[in-house]
């Protein structure tokens, strides 16, 4: 712990003294009994000053939340005696907010253990490090201690989730087990055809009604149970906060839908750090997936790295990739382009929010607003000749909507071939 002086120290030895020479100087010996009682509180406070020997520690290390949520924190105190008085504060980031009033409070823990609890509301997503302070005054009130807790506490608050009941799915299945059904008929759940008995066929798969009706026997053909590899494509060249906000949501709704399916999920950052989570299902997943979101920020970079440099595995083969992009930057469209001829099931959520930007006043304003909308489209067109379904979201409409919209278009794409 490290200490400061008070004002108290700085002034009631400079006001002993005075009184003293006054005392001397005026021939004025009540004074002397005015200046002693400040004379010794000064002398007793500095010899029985010592460490408080107070800790800090804030409960639990590492909290998880959703928009709107509220998380409380705990700051345990152990003293090994009783102290005065002691001043807890936390650091609240912006992003979170105390919800009763300023994140301080003032306490005379006893001796043992004791704990303070803070109550914060979870305004945006986000990763935030929230640092808890004390400061403990000594009784005679000359000297302040200041500590902090040897670990900040974590808060990772996740996107609020928008309720799908089907998200896009791709062109081709893969051979585990999932919730898509293949077009090819197998082992499986779902009805598929009837076909003649053949050697070997299990008998439980044999159709009896239809075997009666038609004097020979028949078996069930049924649609086997297959996942799906969905790989979200995350543009954040952009340096608008607005779109990057937008993408985090879109894609933090559509990487739980998909899990949730019990299909195999993959994040690619694309953007000045090219960041990466391999394809894999289960709830560790998507805890993966969705810290990967939240620490995705925008970095203003010039540098190039191209889709090449991403592990083999980041991009299995027939995966479906769902770009989620403002359209701002070339690099991106050559990234998805290469992509795409690579064979990649592809589509794109445009999150630049055109239609509800409005133009700045002015006919120059309107005239590069008029501008930026013409590139837009222009680009959208480009993904169009690729055979790459294109569709926007602002944020005001819901997402489900607008992947209706993009299930819609993926029909009249160009079928992607193997």
């Amino acid at each position: 712990m490290t200490s400061a002086p008070t004002i108290r120290l700085r002034a009631y030895p400079a006001i002993c003294a005075a009184l003293l020479l006054a005392a001397v100087g005026l021939r004025r010996p009540e004074l002397v009994a005015v200046a002693a009682p400040f004379g010794l509180v000064a002398a007793v406070g500095l010899a029985r000053s010592a460490p408080p020997q107070v800790e800090a520690h804030i409960v639990p290390g590492d909290l998880r939340a959703l928009e709107g949520d509220r998380v409380t924190a705990v700051v345990e105190l152990a003293a090994a005696r009783a102290a005065w008085q002691v001043d807890v504060g936390l650091g609240v980031p912006e992003g979170l907010a105390s919800v009763d009033g300023p994140p301080r409070r003032a306490v005379r823990p006893a001796a043992g253990a004791s704990s303070v609890g803070f109550e914060l509301e979870c305004a945006r997503w986000g990763g935030y490090t929230v640092p808890a302070r004390i400061l403990v005054h000594e009784p005679f009130g000359l000297r302040h201690w200041a500590s902090a807790a040897p670990t900040p506490l974590q808060v990772r608050v996740h996107p609020k989730l928008e309720a799908l009941r089907r998200p896009p799915r791709p062109v081709r299945t893969q051979a585990s087990v999932g919730s898509d059904t293949s077009r090819l008929a197998g082992e499986g759940l779902e009805f598929a055809d009837l076909r003649p008995y053949r050697e070997g066929d299990r008998l439980r798969r044999v159709n009896w009604r239809v075997s009666a009706r038609r004097g020979t026997l028949h078996t069930n053909l049924h649609h086997p149970e297959r996942n799906a590899d969905v790989i979200i494509f995350l543009d954040s060249f952009a340096e608008s906060p607005v779109s990057l906000d937008l993408a985090v949501r879109a894609a933090s709704t559509l990487a739980t839908a998909y899990l949730e399916e019990r299909d195999r999920v993959g994040v690619v950052g694309f953007g000045g750090v090219l960041r990466w989570v391999l394809p894999s299902t289960g709830r560790a997943q998507t805890y993966r997936v969705l810290d990967s979101l939240i620490d995705t920020e925008v970095v203003t970079s010039y540098a190039w790295r191209d889709v090449d440099v991403i592990p083999t595995r980041t991009l299995p083969p027939g995966a479906l990739v769902l770009a989620l992009t403002p359209l701002a930057d070339d690099r991106a469209l050559a990234a998805l382009a290469a992509l795409r001829a690579r064979g990649f099931d592809l589509a794109v959520v445009d999150v630049s929010a055109t239609a509800g930007t409005p133009g700045a006043a002015g006919e120059l304003g309107e005239l590069a607003h008029r501008l930026w909308v013409l590139r837009h489209e222009g680009l959208r067109s480009r993904y169009r000749r690729l055979g790459v379904p294109v569709v926007e979201w602002d944020g005001l409409e819901p997402l489900a909507g607008t992947l209706a919209q993009l299930r819609e278009a993926r029909r009249y794409a160009r079928t992607v071939r193997s």
